[in-house]
């Protein structure tokens, strides 16, 4: 093995880590974001076994990940991460607003655990998601 090709390969590492880093604060902050819009204690629920909050939170979380992975795919500077990360963000939050006012009584559905509901939230945050992603590439 050749030492030098390793050693080429990872000079790049502070670069993930930078990139990294910042999408794990984005993922972090879009959970303390979410959770604190939802109206109902999405970790609570899914500890107690509700599988609609856990289908809903998913999908809110790949959906907000998609764009991000897309992002750091395309770019090579960590502001844009940052920025677009906030975009992704805002438009995952966006997701959840509307759809709580196009789906009434969604909100209770989910804290009872109606799967049919968290399973729509959740494949709609992620489509939304993958549309996000596309619309990020340039």
């Amino acid at each position: 093995m050749d030492l030098s090709l390793v050693a080429k390969s990872l000079s790049n590492l502070p670069v993930f880590l930078a990139f990294f880093a910042i999408c794990i604060a984005l993922v972090a902050l879009f959970l303390v974001v979410y959770t604190r819009l939802t109206p109902y204690d999405e970790r609570r629920l899914i500890q107690e076994g509700n599988v609609a909050a856990a289908c809903s939170m998913g999908g809110a979380l790949i959906g907000f990940c998609l764009p991000l992975a897309n992002i750091v795919a395309h770019s090579n500077v960590v502001i844009d991460v940052a920025v677009w990360g906030i975009v992704a963000l805002v438009v995952q939050v966006g997701v959840w607003w509307i759809l709580d006012r196009l789906l009434p009584g969604k909100r209770d559905r989910i804290a009872r655990g109606d799967v049919a509901a968290g399973v729509t939230l959740g494949a709609s945050s992620i489509a939304v998601g993958i549309i996000n992603a596309g619309c990020m590439t340039y």
